[in-house]
């Protein structure tokens, strides 16, 4: 559960320690800190703490060595997409993070992060309630989860094909031990058969590391499974600043008519205070006066207000999308690689195939 990373990868100045220990929370907490403090960045995921969309050969134990050291790799990739990102990278927290072991929570905590971080059912009613939705986010929160739907779909079709590719590899030792045996009872036959054994032996235990390298690509789209609730939360932030940018809006509207009518006498709306008013009579002059003068100074509050979230929502979008494009960039150069890779690793496979099918032919042209 806990990892080490070497602090001075990142870090150019001032002296630092050799190594820190840091557990998985701690990168938890980092990237929650994050996420509220650059609302507008595409954050880069963490690795899966618990193992998901697990080939069912391999362990899905938590604390099988093998995860371990995948995560541990993910988790340095984190920081690597952090310390590389235009924003983040100058972040001070960040720098704590790599460089003090033992007060880093406490500072975190100092900046009072959790008191901004928006209630998820304020975030639910923003996606609800906002009238004027902004088009490129709605598509693109709507291309995010296209994207986390394709690659969990290719996600199970890797975990299919390499289930069959372990089936091929492991039946060839079928053959290698068949050619043993045969070779036992023949004279002229016996080494050719023998050595046409032994290859399909190493070609059957070769699957190992052949499924070492499936799982790095498996970790390649994991991430950026990951990565798509990331852009789909800079969407969600996007309809929460537009959503409180309309309610203030119509609470200055609301404020401007009551100052209308408390001005003019006439109610254009039921209201209460309307009926009220028949019931018991007019207010005075000097009641409706000192009601006039506190809905000016409402008016100009919501006026300040109005301007205030306009100006919020307007910068927001303005780096939200910059980083919007900056991730689409990285993620066609990433996935582009992992997949010619992909294709390589494939490639590789089948011409290994094709070698030991050779040699086992040389081998019977011997017999």
């Amino acid at each position: 559960n806990r990892h080490t990373f070497s602090a001075t990868l990142l870090i150019k100045t001032n002296p630092a320690p050799d190594s820190l220990w840091r557990r998985y929370s701690e990168f938890e907490l980092l990237r929650n800190y994050l996420l509220v403090t650059y609302p507008f960045v595409v954050v880069p995921p963490l690795p899966e703490k618990r193992a998901e969309f697990v080939w069912h050969k391999l362990s899905a134990d938590n604390m099988d060595p093998d995860f371990v050291e995948r995560r541990r790799v993910g988790l340095e990739n984190f920081l690597l997409r952090v310390a590389s990102h235009p924003v983040l990278s100058n972040d001070n927290i960040f720098y704590s993070f790599l460089t003090q072991e033992q007060s880093w929570k406490e500072v975190v905590f100092e900046t009072g992060f959790q008191a901004k971080a928006d209630s998820r059912l304020k975030a639910l009613n923003a996606t609800f309630r906002v009238k004027n939705p902004d088009k490129r986010f709605a598509e693109m929160k709507h291309y995010g989860d296209e994207l986390q739907s394709v690659i969990s779909q290719l996600l199970r079709v890797r975990a299919r094909v390499a289930d069959r590719l372990y089936g091929v590899y492991k039946v060839h030792g079928n053959y290698g031990r068949v050619f043993s045996e045969w070779s036992a009872i023949e004279k002229e036959m016996g080494d050719g058969l023998q050595s046409a054994g032994h290859h399909m032996d190493a070609y059957a235990a070769s699957v190992d590391d052949i499924l070492e390298e499936e799982e790095h690509y498996a970790d390649q789209l994991k991430e950026y499974l990951f990565y798509t609730e990331a852009l789909r939360a800079v969407c969600r932030k996007h309809e929460l600043c537009q959503f409180e940018l309309e309610m203030a809006a119509q609470d200055l509207t609301s404020k401007k008519q009551q100052r209308e009518e408390l001005a003019t006498g006439t109610v254009r709306t039921f209201s209460l205070k309307g009926m009220t008013s028949k019931l018991f009579g007019q207010e005075t002059p000097e009641q409706r006066e000192a009601k006039l003068k506190t809905l000016e100074t409402q008016i100009e509050d919501g006026e300040e207000m109005v301007k205030e979230k306009n100006a919020e929502c307007e910068e927001f979008v303005k780096n939200a999308w910059v980083d919007i494009e900056r991730f689409k960039e990285q993620k066609d150069r990433d996935l582009k690689e992992a997949l010619i890779s992909y294709a390589i690793m494939q490639i590789s496979m089948c011409k290994k195939g094709i070698q030991v099918w050779s040699n086992a032919k040389e081998c019977f042209s011997k017999m």
